[in-house]
């Protein structure tokens, strides 16, 4: 979703190798101009997307049942741009940033931070065949979309589109403040790719989500969503994911037990801290969340922009403790 932009003042130009598959036209905001075509096709970019991936370094050797390996990605690894009026984060391979370790994760396939200057934003451009949400932090995000949908999400709001034979959207900041949001792709179920599109928004307010996992994607073919536009409870995706927000007081731990699972022996989960305290690309700083599993094996410490694959054993349950001084947001993805 970067676009080809040449800021005229500066002389700089940032472009992006997403395929074309996923971007058919760029409109960017008024202080930009396009100024050529992508340069990578999507024969060259496709094999990025559709590889799977397996963490680095993941044991072989089996595990206890009850507890849960993981594997921090720390603030520092992430890929990182600031471009004036864009400065995001890539948890995985995403736009020129390519590692082949980090690929996806389960179904979930990308994973940006994303903060937006005012009155700027992604113009027009295209998907398909992906599952596409977006979770406000802060500011307002004006969206705009070729199915008709045309509005202004605050923080708490939750934004999903299935993407299905296509559709073209534009996402820019609204008002005088920037927007901060996590940006979040996930790979559709077999066979579901190619679904109409459709689009569904909802909201959460702090307090829905404070000292709990407060489920906000749930799979579109479960009894825990509505398929209406608006509604209550999680938003619809056709991917067997679930995704939950949390705002976590200090002193307070929890736990969480992971939906039943068709196939509990591969269960993966990822944990991302939200960095609330402005951008940035250094070491990992405020807030200070430890996890691990409730009964047994390590515990790791995870600060703002810090992530972690999990790997879940069948019986296991993650606990999570703000051992800080600062309100926690975090989101937890909890894949089959």
């Amino acid at each position: 979703m970067l676009p080809l932009i040449i800021n005229s003042r500066l002389g700089a130009r940032f472009y992006s190798t997403l395929p074309s598959l996923l971007i058919s036209s760029l409109k960017v905001s008024p202080t930009f101009r396009t100024t050529a075509l992508l340069r990578n096709t999507a024969a060259q970019t496709r094999p990025l997307l559709l590889k799977t991936f397996v963490a680095p370094h993941h044991s072989a050797e089996k595990m206890s049942s009850r507890s849960i390996e993981m594997i921090p990605r720390r603030n520092t690894e992430r890929a990182h741009s600031d471009h004036g009026w864009l400065k995001t984060f890539h948890t995985f391979s995403f736009a020129n940033y390519h590692d082949s370790e980090h690929e996806s994760f389960g179904s979930l396939r990308v994973l940006n931070e994303d903060r937006v200057a005012s009155r700027t934003g992604f113009g027009t451009h295209s998907h398909r065949e992906y599952e596409i949400f977006s979770y406000v932090i802060s500011g307002s995000l004006e969206h705009q979309d070729s199915m008709g949908n045309t509005e202004i999400l605050s923080r708490g709001a939750v934004q999903m589109t299935s993407t299905g034979t296509g559709i073209s959207h534009s996402e820019k900041a609204h008002g005088s403040q920037e927007v901060h949001f996590c940006q979040i792709w996930a790979s559709p179920r077999p066979g579901e790719g190619k679904g109409k599109p459709a689009y569904f928004t909802r909201h959460f307010t702090d307090e829905e989500k404070r000292n709990q996992f407060r489920l906000i994607i749930a799979p579109s073919d479960s009894s825990e969503v509505s398929l209406d536009r608006e509604a209550e409870g999680p938003a619809p995706i056709r991917s067997q994911l679930r995704a939950y927000a949390s705002l976590m007081d200090p002193g307070i731990s929890f736990v969480h037990a992971f939906h039943p699972s068709r196939n509990p022996e591969g269960r993966k989960a990822y944990i991302h801290v939200v960095q609330k305290s402005g951008y940035n690309p250094g070491n990992a700083k405020g807030v200070k969340l430890r996890v691990g599993a409730q009964t047994e094996g390590p515990i790791i410490e995870l600060r703002e922009g810090d992530g972690s694959y999990l790997f879940v054993g069948k019986d296991a349950i993650l606990k999570v403790e703000n051992s800080g001084e600062d309100a926690v947001e975090f989101l937890l993805f909890d894949m089959e």
